[in-house]
């Protein structure tokens, strides 16, 4: 779908959106379109009075006699004073999917100062043609046999607003913030035959087209540098394991990084310890963590984003073999510490204990940030409406909370504390790496931050949040790139607007 900007008028052919305020309250050019069609929308509303304008609510009206618009369709936004950059997004959301649902193959949507309280104009275009992009995602390139009723029909959506060009400035930097979801989506939704560690890994050389370095370390180099952690949980898999290496220099020469670091289990089989049929094929999306960090360096060098930052993705599969890691299996990490394996479905902290090391040591971060699909736990805590976040810096936790209010990715803040740092201790290594059912997310965070050391860290589990199963917002059915949107206004606010 082509997304533009023009000045408002009534389009000629195609479909003409009108946002409406709680209350029924037309714009002025929706009145205009009322009056020129002998009050067809008055009419409307009154013959639905379900329709009151409230965010989300829709209405359509079919070649309204006076127009030569195929349809006028009235989606509600709300209250003029509630108005929010995420309210917005899901607003142009609502306008794709309505649309595509439709059958429209173009429309018209038209941004008024009046319906906004006071919103910035060019900004607020801008936030609906986002949220109009990001909702029109598909995953279809496996598809071989579908109808062409069943494809989607909306070609292009002009965002109609005073200052096109205000707004275009302001779309900008979203594009390629858009881009950069769009890359996490299609990797968390490609099948593990397609993306395993060395296919993954070849995807992010293309970052190197925007001016990202790329660094790709196999098993030899992994080896020698002692990630015994890593490697055992890749030794049942006929896949070599790879490590990322992403740097992005955008800040100022000599500042230290902030740095991301995904989890990237290809396939998560559970390994010995594995997984129930039911549903395996989901755990397809366990590099979810890593998929986030290359969406969000596409979206940090695409708009060219002020900040020194780095990205590793440990990348591995799990998998069951007669070389496999067994429970009872005791590896040593780089960092010198033992872990007992005690369930070999508990792989994903082995993976980060490695990478987060060694991030550390090398590159010696002033912050630190990792992502992973970590714990089924998170999901029966937090359901699949917010990510859970655990840290070691009061600060750190509070900008990702406020950057998740900002964007729509919710964030909550879990506890660590050495009540449940002392439920990791092994009898015969340093720790193990699981310890049953009761906290788990928690004692799988009190494990990374084994290896962190005193450099602000945070953990964000996204195992909730990962997949949709269903439409909803600005997020189909499928891959939602959740944590890139969140990160990247995260670095905006504290690394660039701060000046910091």
């Amino acid at each position: 779908m082509k997304v533009s900007f023009a000045k408002p008028e009534i389009p000629a052919q195609g479909a003409l959106v009108l946002g409406v305020l709680e209350g029924a309250q037309l714009s002025p050019l929706g009145r205009e379109v009322d009056t020129q069609t002998d009050g067809a929308l008055t009419r409307a509303i009154a013959a639905y009075p379900r329709f009151k304008g409230e965010a989300g609510q829709s209405l359509s009206l079919a070649a309204p006699h006076g127009l030569t618009a195929s349809r006028v369709l009235l989606i509600g936004l709300g209250k003029a004073d509630g108005l929010s950059a995420s309210g917005l997004e899901t607003f142009g959301a609502s306008v794709q999917s309505t649309l595509n649902h439709t059958g429209d193959s173009e429309g018209v949507v038209v941004i008024e100062a009046a319906l906004l309280g006071g919103f910035d104009l060019g900004e607020a275009a801008a936030r609906v043609a986002l949220g109009a992009r990001l909702r029109s995602y598909r995953f279809d390139k496996y598809h071989t046999t579908q109808k062409d009723d069943e494809k989607p029909q909306l070609a292009t959506l002009t965002v109609a607003v005073e200052d096109p060009a205000a707004a275009e400035a302001a779309y900008a930097p979203l594009r390629a913030l858009a881009k950069g979801v769009f890359l996490t989506r299609d990797l968390v939704s490609e099948p593990a035959n397609v993306l395993y560690p060395e296919s993954f890994a070849a995807q992010c050389e293309d970052l190197k087209k925007l001016g990202i370095e790329v660094e790709v370390l196999g098993e030899k180099e992994m080896r020698k540098l002692g990630m015994g952690a890593l490697l055992g949980v890749a030794q049942g898999s006929a896949r070599e394991p790879k490590l990322v290496v992403l740097s992005y220099h955008g800040g100022k020469k000599g500042d230290q990084p902030v740095a991301f670091i995904g989890k990237g289990v290809c396939f998560d089989s559970g390994g010995i310890s594995i997984k129930p049929a039911a549903n395996m094929e989901d755990m397809k999306w366990d590099m979810g963590g890593a998929g986030v960090v290359a969406g969000l360096f596409k979206a940090l060098a695409g708009r060219k984003a002020k900040v020194n930052a780095v990205g590793l993705m440990g990348l591995v599969e799990n998998m069951p073999s007669g070389t496999a890691q067994r429970p009872g299996d005791v590896v040593t990490s780089m960092s010198g510490q033992t872990i007992e394996v005690i369930n070999t479905d508990a792989e994903g902290r082995l993976v980060l204990a490695d990478v987060l090391h060694y991030c550390n040591d090398r590159f010696k971060p002033r912050q630190m940030i990792d992502l992973a699909t970590l714990t089924g736990a998170i999901i029966i805590a937090l359901g699949t409406e917010h990510a859970g976040v655990f840290s070691n810096d009061d600060a750190l936790a509070e900008g990702l909370a406020k950057a998740g209010k900002a964007t729509g990715e919710k964030v909550w803040r879990l506890p660590l504390g050495d009540a449940y740092d002392k439920q990791i201790n092994s009898d015969i290594a340093d720790m193990r790496n699981s310890t049953g059912r009761e906290g788990g997310s928690i004692t799988a965070a009190q494990f990374l931050k084994r290896f962190v050391g005193e450099t602000p860290w945070a953990h964000i589990d996204i195992a909730g949040v990962t997949w949709s199963k269903k439409d909803a917002g600005i997020v189909p059915k499928g891959g939602t790139g959740f944590g890139v949107r969140l990160l990247d206004a995260y670095v905006a606010e504290t690394f660039e607007e701060a000046g910091k």
